[in-house]
């Protein structure tokens, strides 16, 4: 993906040995929005994961997304565009967003969340592993 900063930003450049977390979502969409507001009232709760946010969107859509919520001041969340290629649309079959999909540190899925995405739910999870 390409990041607001204008970097490619690809799989590889994830920290190894946390769990990640992939959230599909569009700059504009307002279940999208609260679920950043959520995700950020709790960020601390996630010091230890890596929060990677994709969407399909332009990069000046990313740009504005990042400048209103301030995420490039958390260096464990990387957000950015796919562009056209969809390719993380496609593996994930994503219909509806946001779409959040949780992996342990290992890199094995462990839950992914299409329907209602639940912040609790989340850290629930992300303590288990």
């Amino acid at each position: 993906m390409i990041q607001a900063n204008g970097k490619v930003f690809l799989a590889g450049n994830l920290p190894m040995g946390e769990p990640i977390v992939i959230i599909y979502f569009s700059p504009d969409c307002e279940d999208c929005h609260q679920l950043t507001k959520e995700l950020l009232k709790r960020i601390k709760e996630f010091n230890k994961t890596s929060i990677a946010m994709i969407t399909n969107l332009s990069i000046d859509q990313v740009k504005q997304f990042v400048s209103e919520f301030q995420l490039d001041k958390y260096p464990n969340i990387f957000v950015g565009t796919e562009g056209d290629s969809f390719f993380v649309g496609k593996y994930y079959r994503i219909g509806k967003i946001p779409f959040m999909a949780l992996y342990n540190k290992y890199g094995d899925l462990i839950k992914i969340y299409d329907k209602d995405i639940s912040i609790e739910d989340l850290l629930i999870q992300l303590r288990g592993l």
